[in-house]
């Protein structure tokens, strides 16, 4: 079992990194591989510079203690002592400069490489079907995305810049070594560099489980954070702040057990490789010691070997790191590519062409569609929409009513049967130009949290500052805007909060109108709002049909009444259909549903005038009243007494 775990665990990372290599090695952009190649030649050169620095170090001492050989005499000939320490210290800085010159040259390959993975997966996610969206976590995902974006940067830059060179430092240590001071220096080396590099590669194994739980923990919280913050409402309506800071702290308690154990087994790491190298150097160094006391190694031998096995520890060090980092760093984008590798639902097909619309006419053929196979919604339904007419959709809830205005605008295609338009199937044209063909004012508007102007124009994004305001006194809001203190500039809050629910609509409207488009989608746009503000809505949303092909998707009857024909959906079917007075004389579901409705509308109103009618008496009383009983004005209406006066005042103002 083990076994499998660390066979899928390598086809998983395998995996990741071909999926990361064509942004490692960008095939569109030959001027990066340049810098790529440039950068790898950069770093290669100091590393042979390197390997001169523990040179230097050996000539200075041996020429400091007098004790050279054939090779330092020469070097201490042509530069002397002083300039030996001069000459080592050169090394150091030439490296450092090759390096840095390495990493600048490679900045943009990494940037670029965050760039367009980070746009890929934004691109992928808009192409998502409405299911995932529906189904979708966005704190998690968000967090998701944030930390897949950030480990980019760091597993490209360590893949190409630091895994070959280092393999190359190893080389010429062991080959030095072995020329200089025999085999069993390069038998101590690479018995040390090979149980560093599997202790590292274990341990980094086992904490790769602990960073899995570390990020769970992290994508868990974060969703309870934003799940909770887009709620505010609700959790103010229910007094539930202390439960969703239980939940929230829940969530980080594991996050912090996770980290603390991540940074635990850090510890443990690295006091392992520690170890590890420092009983290798305890025995390089016992032998170098040996040799100088036997007279067959000089003191600059000695300082040489150790300054090579400091050296050394760095690249060994930095081996776990590279390895630990692009292990962390898979492990923290698996997940992104996770999402990428998630197929769109609603795709098109090879051969989609553009949308041609010429009059709008839709036609419904035998529709059947089932969000789940177990439970049908559309069990067959066959009507059109003549082009330039209205035709409503209503019935009880869950009828399938929504769904029609869904599978129109293709977030899901028909199971069986077809929808046109203009005798085009809709599955075979470009998703582009059929939702540029439609325009949909929904229930529920959501704005961006922007400017008012911002929502409107993203109806067409290229409209002009005057069109803008044209299409907002059609949608009857110009006059509101206006009287903001920002005016178009104001901004809307997130989601739109800052504007009433009939302000949105007039906004959703008024970017509808500045869209333009030949059919038009009204998905029970007025069923959140009260009588009075319908009736202002729905003057706006006869100017948006006129003309157009429209769908009204309606809850409530009496915005449907104008419309050429009203169908009635029943269980997935159509129970009825006609004109408004055909269906009335039928005197069926419609007919059930609109006395239900009219009864209760009926009674709103009466509501209504009944509050104005006491709200008209009180003004009365207080203007009639006598010294003293202004205070109390409910006292001639039967009402207790001994309601304190401001409480008295307070019922009035709400009512």
């Amino acid at each position: 079992m083990a076994n499998k775990t660390v066979s899928a665990e390598s086809g998983s990372t395998l995996q990741t990194i071909r999926n990361l290599w064509p942004y490692m090695w960008p095939a569109d952009r030959p001027d990066l591989k340049m810098r790529v190649v440039y950068a790898t030649i950069y770093l290669v050169l100091a590393k042979l510079v390197l390997m001169l620095v523990p040179y230097g170090f050996k000539w200075v001492t041996n020429a400091l203690d007098g004790q050279l050989n054939a090779p330092d005499w020469i070097a201490a000939a042509i530069l002397g002592p002083g300039m030996l320490v001069v000459a080592y210290n050169v090394f150091r800085v030439a490296q450092a400069g090759l390096n840095q010159l390495r990493d600048a040259l490679f900045a943009s390959v990494g940037q670029h490489a965050v760039r367009q993975l980070a746009y890929k997966t934004f691109v992928h996610m808009h192409a998502l079907s409405l299911r995932f969206h529906l189904e979708r976590r966005t704190g998690g995902l968000s967090r998701i995305i944030e930390r897949g974006v950030k480990g980019i940067e760091a597993i490209v830059r360590f893949t190409i810049l630091n895994t070959a060179p280092t393999i190359l430092e190893f080389l010429l240590v062991a080959i030095i070594f072995g020329f200089a001071y025999g085999w069993q220096y390069v038998a101590v080396t690479g018995v040390t560099i090979w149980l560093y590099g599997w202790f590292t590669i274990r341990a980094s194994d086992w904490r790769i489980q602990i960073r899995r739980d570390m990020n769970n923990s992290d994508t868990d919280a974060n969703t309870k954070s934003v799940d909770s913050l887009l709620n505010f409402e609700t959790v103010k309506y229910f007094g539930n702040e202390e439960m969703e800071a239980r939940r929230f702290d829940g969530a980080m308690a594991g996050y912090e057990r996770a980290a603390t154990k991540v940074w635990t087994s850090l510890g443990w790491l690295n006091f392992g490789q520690a170890v590890i190298f420092g009983v290798g150097m305890l025995i390089m160094m016992w032998l170098s010691a040996s040799a100088v006391q036997a007279g067959t190694q000089t003191l600059g031998d000695f300082v040489f070997i150790n300054a090579m096995l400091i050296q050394l520890s760095i690249p060994l060090n930095f081996i776990g790191f590279i390895y630990r980092e692009v292990r962390q760093g898979l492990t923290d984008i698996e997940q992104m590519f996770d999402l990428l590798d998630v197929q769109a639902e609603v795709k098109d097909k090879p051969d989609a062409r553009e949308l041609v619309v010429r009059d709008g006419h839709i036609i419904f053929d035998d529709v059947k569609f089932a969000y789940d196979p177990q439970r049908p919604i559309l069990k067959g339904i066959s009507f059109k929409v003549p082009a330039g007419k209205s035709v409503a959709i209503v019935g009880p809830s869950g009828a399938g009513k929504s769904t029609i205005s869904r599978l129109l605008y293709r977030f899901y295609d028909v199971q069986d049967g077809s929808i046109t338009i203009d005798g085009q199937d809709i599955r075979e044209v470009k998703q582009k130009s059929l939702r540029a063909a439609i325009g949909m004012v929904p229930q529920d508007t959501v704005l961006f949290n922007d400017t008012i102007r911002y929502n409107i124009r993203y109806g067409r994004p290229d409209a002009s500052d005057a069109e803008v305001e044209e299409a907002a006194e059609m949608a009857q809001i110009g006059d509101f805007i206006r009287s903001l203190p920002e005016g178009f500039d104001t901004m809307v809050g997130e989601r739109g909060l800052k504007l009433s629910g009939g302000e949105k609509q007039r906004v959703a409207i008024a970017r509808t109108i500045l869209k333009a488009p030949p059919i038009q989608v009204l998905d029970e746009a007025t069923s959140a709002l009260d009588t009075a503000t319908e009736q202002e809505i729905q003057q706006a949303l006869d100017y948006v049909s006129k003309g157009r092909t429209t769908l009204v998707i309606a809850h409530r009857l009496s915005t449907v009444i104008s419309c050429d024909e009203i169908i009635v959906l029943r269980d997935g079917l159509i129970a009825e259909r006609g004109t408004h007075a055909q269906l009335m004389e039928l005197g069926g579901l419609y007919e059930q549903m609109w006395s239900r409705q009219s009864e209760a509308i009926e009674a709103e109103r009466k509501l209504r005038a009944a509050r104005e009618e006491d709200e008209m008496g009180v003004i009365v009383r207080k203007r009639t009243a006598g010294p003293g009983e202004a205070d109390y004005p409910e006292a001639d209406s039967g009402v207790s007494s001994s309601k304190s006066p401001d409480n008295a005042r307070g019922f009035s103002n709400v009512s």
